[in-house]
């Protein structure tokens, strides 16, 4: 196929991805094709009109190209290759053509500018503004035209071509003066790194950076605990998206040092990468631990500069300021050169990373209104920060921001280059963590074995800092005692107890007794910080909640590292270990308070409360508490708290009134007014599920009832879950009257699993069940098996199961007779566990769908998989597109379906069949008497392989859609296909799209029969 033609075939695919894409790459691509002359500077500026969109610019640069013939063609392609090839044009040229400029010889000045173009811009992006004080200096240049190429909105590569462009307009000898200029930098120049100036600033940040980063900074800070000796890498996933026709929208498992890679990329144009998390999930350690391999120069070596933020100390930062002085009053101190450096950083933005952890505690939330584009001018720092994300400030330096997926909008969701989401540990990683705690191995391999005894336990200990807690308890994880340890709120009273009685040589309760006054004082504290978005204290403010040094001592509270040393405020700073542990605390202060009943509650848990005084005086039985302006109080200052810590409060809240810690609570507080608070909780969750339940829209036509839910349904659940009170749990869901449950992309991992078997198991009726894009893994599966009871179908996309977990899965199945669909593409399922789908299609006579697309099953697993569908009879859809079955496994699945009488779809793309496979498939189509849709794309189906199948379909009644989208097919095998349907009249359409056509023959072919749809 011709160039020209295949332009013509690609233009919308080039339009999408050159017109989405970076401008850098769209700008190099025209640098390319001027310097090759395949452009004109007419042809360029009438590209580059500033009021065209991007994707205006490709089109007109396609049309451009199109009209000059095939070798412009073929030159568009090759510049487009190598751009996204990350190749670039030698510089081995550029000294000889600048000699033979100087020398006046060859071709003009202006026209080597052009010539050279692709490489000056790399080569003088750096020295722009050394370039323009020169060209200033010798009157060659305006003071006007060097603002306008040198505007803070322009990237240094922006400014190198403006500079450019201009020259070329002024005379011969200002195109030879800078490239006289050049010549002087490529004689002369060495890289900025290797300058001392910039080294020494380099080492002296990389010595503050490694400092910081030495010792653990969450969790265990009272003991030093050395981050090089206890970190545990994290699983790190983005969702790769694919073509349509193989449906490959997969996850992908990424290493740490590959959080900047292209993989899972969705906006090319955008520098920031967001690191999503739930609270514990290990950010802020994957930060530190990212710090410490680049300040350790062990990994990250492409930047030359880390500056670290945490978003909780930004919260401290009163009044304007500059991101000059951002960076350097607040990271590191350049001395007397920091105007050189602050410009070096500005001229190389690729080389610098900035670093935010914990964007979900940042007290402001993203807005995209107000720009500021100027690195020197005054600002609020979250003017700064969000211009940063936005790209309005050093734009191409990279930014790496940790949240947790609620702060992170839709409108902020627009400037993210990618996001990465950290799951927690694998289940090698507790094993590996635990051990790494305890030398003694006897005791690593205890407490591990306790852990895998308890499902629900094991899933909780994915999160680190439960499986911190974990580890820091293992003497009152006895095995008499582990067995209790079922919900999040327990592993917390576990680190309560531990904390507080390891200096008390008492029994637990008289225990817990004695040091009610720190639990009260620091659950004050933590309660006064979640209202005021504040997660460091100073000493005024410890006063304020009555924290003593005794208080302090018990553990909870640490020295802050995020407040800044140069304020020298530091020492007198304070922070809980983690915020989930303030959450808890804060917890504590709403259950063992007088000041909380219905307002407040109802806030926590997100019901509108109507209720007035009058009113709270008729419902007497509510009113336990002496000052309803107290709990109105109380219900104003939660308002104000940042909903994630709010719904983490509650669903600690509905753990600690539960019957398990009633008995412990009531050394502090009132037995009755904790029940009380127990029924109030319920009432709360019951009308939040209700509300839910409400929303749910009729179906249409001919459709199930199905609830889309969110991930505050989610959170609701695993509330529920927390009571431990079973007919609550029933009574909760006893209104849920749907066919089908939608769960989708809101991170259930295993612990939220737990607690939705916990109450699902209750549901009066059967449902679809959809976990599609979640983080459920092995572990996860385990859990769901107690539900499984009451679902009749399953689906399970991108959720990184493996042969274990479906092995554990479907054993549970196997004793479920109603269960009849499950969907698990784009997970990690082998040969290995074909055998279990095989039973499965054996012994339950009502399966009616199979999805298996995009794993790794390969001959072996669908020769297995062929065994269980030549015993069944009731299977409807099978789907294995995006395997690599082969010949073999495409032989056996029509084989062992010949007789069957039930499938009518079966989808086989992408499974590098051959002409083996289709002579076997072949054989299906005029045995099969049922079958109504094959799908054969994207495997290497040639014009041979069309007849048999052409052949096949004249003894065919049933089939009546045939897809051979992207094969190897020409005009030969279409005609004789053609020539076949003219005796079918049951096929209805043919799939022929991607396939060796030029654009006329398949306009032909549609006229002859519109059957053919390409």
């Amino acid at each position: 196929m011709s160039a020209q033609q295949d332009l013509r075939d690609q233009r919308d695919q080039l339009v999408t991805n050159l017109g989405r894409g970076a401008a850098e790459n769209f700008q190099s691509i025209l640098d390319l094709l001027l310097s090759w002359e395949v452009l004109t500077w007419e042809d360029y500026e009438s590209i580059n009109i500033p009021v065209y969109s991007q994707s205006n610019s490709v089109r007109t640069l396609l049309d451009i190209v199109s009209s000059k013939g095939e070798q412009a063609c073929e030159l568009f392609v090759s510049a487009f290759k190598t751009v996204h090839r990350g190749t670039h044009e030698t510089e081995s040229a550029l000294p000889t053509a600048l000699s033979a400029v100087q020398r006046k010889e060859s071709c003009s000045a202006v026209l080597t500018l052009q010539k050279l173009r692709p490489v000056l811009v790399k080569k003088i992006h750096s020295y722009v503004g050394n370039i323009l004080k020169e060209l200033l200096a010798k009157g060659l240049f305006t003071t006007f035209e060097c603002d306008e190429i040198q505007l803070p909105i322009n990237t240094p590569s922006q400014q190198a071509r403006h500079l450019l462009n201009l020259s070329r307009t002024k005379d011969e000898a200002v195109a030879r003066y800078l490239l006289n200029y050049i010549q002087h930098l490529e004689e002369n120049s060495q890289q900025p790194v290797r300058d001392f100036i910039w080294q020494s600033y380099k080492n002296r940040l990389r010595s503050i950076i490694s400092a910081q980063s030495q010792y653990l900074n969450t969790y265990d800070r009272t003991e030093n605990v050395s981050l090089e000796d206890i970190y545990i890498d994290g699983v790190l996933e983005v969702q790769n998206a694919g073509s349509d026709n193989t449906q490959k929208h997969s996850s992908c498992i990424l290493g740490l040092p590959d959080i900047f890679s292209d993989s899972g990329t969705s906006n090319e144009e955008a520098d920031t990468v967001v690191i999503l998390g739930e609270a514990g999930s290990g950010k802020s350690t994957l930060l530190q631990q990212l710090h410490r391999l680049w300040a350790t120069d062990r990994a990250f070596q492409n930047f030359w500069l880390i500056f670290p933020f945490s978003c909780r100390s930004l919260n401290s930062i009163e009044g304007p300021l500059s991101l000059k002085s951002l960076l350097f009053e607040k990271c590191c101190w350049p001395g007397d050169d920091q105007d050189k450096i602050f410009q070096w950083i500005l001229n190389n933005p690729e080389k610098i990373l900035f670093t935010f952890d914990g964007f979900d505690e940042f007290k402001f939330k993203f807005t995209d209104v107000e720009k500021h584009c100027s690195p020197t001018n005054t600002t609020t720092i979250q003017n700064i920060l969000f211009n940063l994300i936005q790209g309005n400030l050093m734009k191409n330096a990279k930014k790496l921001v940790t949240s947790r997926p609620g702060a992170v909008s839709p409108v902020m969701k627009k400037y993210i280059q990618k996001e990465v989401n950290l799951k927690g540990f694998s289940q090698e990683g507790i094993e590996l963590f635990i051990r790494k705690h305890y030398s003694d191995v006897s005791t690593a391999d205890q407490l591990i074995n306790l852990v895998k005894t308890n499902s629900a336990l094991h899933a909780l200990c994915h999160v680190p800092v439960f499986c911190w807690i974990v580890s820091k308890c293992h003497k009152e994880l006895m095995p008499n005692r582990t067995s209790s340890l079922q919900t999040m709120t327990d592993v917390y009273f576990l680190i309560l107890q531990h904390l507080l009685l390891h200096t008390v040589g008492h029994c637990e309760l008289a225990g817990l007794q004695s040091k009610a006054n720190t639990v009260r004082h620091l659950s004050k504290l933590a309660f006064n910080g979640l209202c005021a978005c504040c997660y460091m204290f100073s000493r005024r403010e410890l006063q304020e909640a009555e924290v003593g040094q005794e208080d302090i001592s018990a553990g909870f509270l640490v020295h802050s590292r995020s407040f800044s040393c140069k304020e020298g405020t530091s020492d007198q700073h304070f922070e809980f270990l983690h915020i989930t542990i303030q959450c808890f605390f804060a917890a504590l202060h709403i259950a063992l308070n007088n000041g909380f009943s219905h307002s407040a509650i109802c806030v926590l848990f997100k019901c509108s409360s109507k209720r007035t005084l009058t009113g709270c005086t008729s419902m007497h039985r509510y009113c336990f508490y002496p000052s309803h302006e107290q709990d109105e109080g109380n219900r104003t200052l939660l308002l104000d708290a940042e909903r994630p810590n709010l719904e983490l409060t509650a669903t600690f809240l509905a753990g600690l009134l539960s019957s398990r810690h009633v008995g412990s609570l009531s050394e502090f507080y009132e037995r009755e007014n904790i029940l009380r608070k127990h029924e109030l909780v319920k009432k709360y969750l019951i009308k939040g599920m209700q509300k839910h339940f409400r929303s749910i829209p009729a179906p249409l036509p001919g459709e199930k009832k199905s609830m889309h839910a969110m991930p505050e349904f989610i959170w609701l659940i695993k509330c529920i879950y927390e009571i431990q009170d079973c007919s609550f749990a029933k009574h909760a869901v006893a209104k849920l009257d749907v066919e089908h449950l939608k769960l989708t992309y809101c991170g259930i991992g295993p612990a939220e699993c737990t607690a939705l078997a916990y109450v699902l198991k209750h549901l009066k009726i059967p449902i679809g069940l959809q976990l599609d894009h979640n983080l459920i893994g092995d572990v996860g599966t385990g859990q769901l098996l107690p539900c499984l009871g009451t679902c009749h179908s399953l689906y399970l996309r991108n959720n990184n199961i493996s042969d274990d977990g479906i092995a554990k899965l479907l054993e549970r199945v196997l004793q479920c007779p109603d269960f009849n669909k499950i969907a698990l593409f784009n997970n990690n399922l082998t040969d290995d566990c074909m055998h279990w789908f095989a039973k499965l299609l054996k012994q339950n006579q009502h399966f009616l769908a199979l999805r298996l697309g995009n794993n790794h099953i390969k001959e072996r697993g669908a020769e297995d998989l062929a065994k269980g569908l030549k015993a069944n009879n009731s299977i409807q859809w099978l789907g294995l597109w995006g395997n690599k079955i082969g010949d073999r496994g495409a032989c056996a699945i029509a084989e062992a379906l010949h007789n069957n009488t039930s499938l009518i779809w079966l989808s086989l793309v992408d499974n590098n069949i051959g002409n083996i496979g289709i002579q076997g498939l072949a054989m299906l189509i005029e045995k099969n008497t049922v079958l109504e849709e094959l799908c054969l794309d994207d495997n290497k189906l040639e014009d041979e392989d069309v007849y048999c199948l052409a052949d096949a379909i004249l003894k065919n009644s049933a089939l009546k859609i045939l897809k051979l989208t992207n094969n190897r097919i020409t005009t030969r095998g279409i005609m004789y296909l053609l020539e076949k349907l003219e005796s079918n009249t049951t096929i209805k359409s043919v799939w022929l799209r991607g396939n060796q056509l030029t654009d006329e023959e398949q306009q032909n072919f549609e006229k002859t029969d519109e059957r053919l749809t390409f």
